[in-house]
């Protein structure tokens, strides 16, 4: 079982390699976990094409979901994506919060900012910044953002109790965040979860659906909603790389699921929760 050091570093050097990749090759697959299935052509994605800000240079189609259109931004809100990439979510949340507003994407693959920063410049954008950085250890200061987003990342994350008090660290008193992830009902089988092309994919590094907002409730959370939720079905030519035919069998009749949500939470405008006033 690898560290969480170990995880961090193979998410990292997988996602510098994605960033070099065309949209194509990653949009055939499982969040860019290389080539994943002749049954479909992307399993979590969903389409961004049609949201003010998009840009495809910066859409390397790993996300599972579409954070920013439920995230509530306004015009003026200080916004942070966790897992930033090339910028995709960041310029979709900038045309929502204006020219008077801010955006700062966070993402600790140097390969990924250099893309987002070469994105921004090409857009002329002055109020959207990309700083690289650890989501467990953010390089903001607390009590900044109205709005936090995330579009499957938190997942990768080895300390997710840890990235989610960054989030309650960094949002305002009344702020709050819309994050897409992947959750399981049900337990995965061993081979899936331990595959190192599955976790970069956003699956094996899931967790439960209950564990996963009963984090965000012990962190001092309020009005924990989920936005959005859809099944994610794994077709067979992926499970073959995995499991003999009877191991799928017996997969699809133990009813475990994996699942993309968004899930909104608020962050109380009176201290809830030890530090939050700091």
């Amino acid at each position: 079982m690898e560290n969480a050091d170990q995880i961090k570093e193979m998410v990292k050097q997988k996602y510098a390699e994605i960033a070099l990749q065309d949209k194509d090759t990653n949009a055939a697959s499982c969040c860019g976990a290389g080539g994943c299935s002749t049954e479909v052509y992307n399993i979590m994605n969903d389409d961004y094409t049609q949201l003010e800000g998009y840009n495809p240079d910066a859409d390397l189609s790993l996300g599972c979901g579409l954070p920013t259109q439920f995230a509530k931004i306004k015009k003026g809100d200080v916004v942070i994506d966790l897992g930033s990439g090339a910028g995709n979510d960041c310029f979709i949340a900038r045309a929502e919060t204006g020219e008077t507003g801010k955006v700062i994407g966070i993402d600790f693959t140097p390969a990924m900012i250099d893309k987002a920063r070469e994105n921004a410049e090409k857009l002329k954008f002055n109020n959207v910044e990309f700083r690289l950085g650890d989501i467990e250890k953010m390089p903001v200061t607390a009590n900044v953002a109205d709005v936090v987003v995330s579009n499957c990342v938190l997942n990768l994350v080895p300390d997710k109790d840890k990235a989610v008090s960054e989030i309650f660290r960094v949002l305002k008193p009344g702020g709050h965040f819309s994050i897409s992830d992947v959750v399981l009902v049900g337990n995965l089988p061993d081979k899936i979860r331990n595959a190192a092309e599955m976790y970069a994919g956003c699956v094996s590094g899931a967790l439960q659906k209950d564990h996963y907002l009963s984090i965000i409730k012990a962190n001092g959370f309020s009005n924990i909603t989920v936005q959005k939720e859809k099944a994610i079905v794994v077709p067979d030519d992926i499970l073959s790389n995995y499991l003999t035919a009877e191991e799928i069998a017996a997969f699809k009749e133990s009813k475990t699921g994996i699942y993309s949500i968004t899930v909104y939470a608020e962050k109380s405008e009176a201290c809830c929760a030890p530090g939050c006033c700091n």
